[in-house]
């Protein structure tokens, strides 16, 4: 790890450091982070550990390029954001560190909730901001992962019994499309994606993950036909 610092401080020297490197900012960074958590899932689900093992490096450079640009900067550096993320899973398992006694994992899921919504309320209050029940929902994921996240921020308990209801919902945002005029079909169109995304969700399911096998789908079936002899 102590080598993989000293590498990216030397890459980002101004006087001895490589042009390319020394010119990037958080901006043009984040791109390459984003690509680069992609390709870690996508060794996953093709249980290629070698690859994996590539991809994990990869996305360590980026959090080690992060580091190194704000230490640069006076915000912080590699060490800081080692002991925040060991702080905080500290304080979101109290039933390991603490002994408070969650003994299935609806309860961890629960604790670890509720951990979170006190962090965003003590972060709004730091900041003089009003507490915003959908702070921390990145812009830049993937819609129909936000979509989900941004639903789980206001789920009721008794959300999962709605399941019904939802479905009555989809169904009848898809069976009104053909009667939309052309300037509403978007909207419309969004809003029965959105009611997908809360279906999935009741259902147990992972909608980006859902929509992302649908490719892998339709892009076997559609290479199958292409590979049938003529």
């Amino acid at each position: 790890m102590q080598q993989l610092l000293e590498i990216m401080a030397r890459l980002r020297d101004p006087v001895r450091g490589c042009p390319w490197d020394r010119e990037q900012d958080f901006s043009s960074i984040a791109p390459y982070t984003i690509e680069e958590a992609y390709e870690v899932d996508d060794a996953i689900r093709r249980g290629d550990m070698e690859d994996l093992l590539g991809e994990l490096g990869d996305l360590l450079l980026q959090v080690v390029y992060h580091a190194q640009m704000a230490n640069e900067a006076g915000h912080f550096d590699f060490e800081q954001v080692a002991a925040g993320i060991a702080e905080k899973l500290v304080r979101r398992h109290p039933h390991v560190f603490e002994q408070s006694g969650a003994s299935s994992p609806e309860q961890v899921q629960r604790t670890w909730e509720a951990t979170k919504v006190q962090e965003r309320s003590e972060r709004a209050k730091r900041r003089g901001a009003p507490a915003d029940p959908f702070s921390g929902v990145p812009e830049a994921l993937p819609a129909l992962m936000r979509a989900a996240k941004l639903q789980a921020r206001v789920q009721g308990p008794e959300e999962a019994e709605r399941t019904e209801v939802l479905k009555a919902d989809w169904v009848r945002r898809l069976q009104d499309l053909p009667g939309q005029p052309a300037s509403r079909v978007a909207e419309e169109l969004g809003d029965a994606l959105f009611a997908s995304v809360a279906l999935a969700r009741v259902l147990g399911v992972d909608p980006e993950a859902a929509l992302r096998d649908a490719n892998a789908r339709f892009e076997a079936s559609v290479r199958q036909t292409d590979e049938r002899p003529v």
